[in-house]
């Protein structure tokens, strides 16, 4: 009489899973880590540890925008290797790590797959219309454009134009609002690593008559001769307001002395009463 083994059906349901990595059975038994980003030239490096039972290793398949990669994962670390599969540059990638559960592998360099600022501009300017035009090429990723003006002693942002993020030549638009006198406008890229990639700058001299504001002493509104955008500073140095129109609500500001840019005047002063 042949006596039962209760490991049997665990070894069974082992091997099952080991073969059907997508089934039912492996759910159970397995974890995924999934990573999404953008391919920027670098392979991806993965620590692999032994699994809990101490007999294999972690991680059991790779898989890049759906596809089993061919990998070596049966060793204690391992490169995801996207030349091989042939993404291009600034493509989209999504990885899943397959790996046993009670066991967790490492991923070293997780900023690999995380778009980069490496635009370079191939020319800017701005037309007689006030649209800034500007052409670049080497994109690594969809990072947006910021527009900055410099204005009141420092970069104010204009608005931005979403990146393409790719290698090949891309052209932008974006319509200004030129304040009086000399305006100088830039475009800028800031990624992961903070750091700011900065076009050089352009210059245009803006048509409009300079802006004036009144009253000094205001209960309900400041009003301007034109539109223009603005900022408030309470006496302590605190943004309390921040637009652009041709008036100012102020009437839920506290009585006090306040401090107004606007145009290209920096620094005025008014009181709320």
């Amino acid at each position: 009489m042949t006596r039962w083994n209760p490991n049997f059906f665990q070894t069974m349901r082992t091997l099952v899973c080991l073969l059907l990595l997508s089934g039912s059975l492996c759910a159970q038994n397995h974890e995924q880590i999934i990573l999404s980003g953008v391919y920027q030239g670098s392979d991806l490096y993965v620590q692999n540890p032994f699994s809990g039972q101490g007999v294999s290793f972690c991680v059991t398949e790779v898989r890049v925008n759906g596809k089993v990669t061919s990998d070596e994962v049966n060793s204690s670390a391992f490169a995801v290797d996207f030349q091989v599969l042939g993404l291009k540059l600034g493509e989209s990638v999504e990885v899943e790590i397959i790996h046993r559960r009670g066991c967790e592998p490492r991923v070293l360099n997780m900023d690999a797959l995380k778009p980069r600022s490496t635009f370079q501009v191939v020319s800017i300017e701005v037309t007689s219309d006030n649209v800034l035009q500007w052409v670049t090429e080497n994109e690594a990723g969809e990072l947006p454009y910021i527009v900055e003006q410099f204005r009141w002693n420092k970069w104010v942002k204009a608005g931005e134009v979403p990146g393409v993020g790719t290698p090949g030549e891309h052209s932008y638009r974006f319509q200004l609002s030129p304040h009086s006198g000399l305006n100088r406008v830039r475009v800028r890229q800031t990624d992961f690593s903070g750091e700011p990639r900065v076009s050089g700058e352009v210059e245009l001299q803006g048509t409009e008559q300079p802006v004036t504001f009144e009253p000094v002493r205001v209960r309900d509104f400041i009003k301007f001769s034109s539109p223009t955008s603005y900022e408030i500073f309470d006496r302590y140095g605190n943004l309390v307001a921040r637009g652009h129109d041709s008036k100012i609500d102020v009437q839920k500001l506290e009585r006090g002395e306040y401090y107004l840019n606007y145009d290209r005047s920096f620094g005025e002063t008014f009181n709320k009463r």
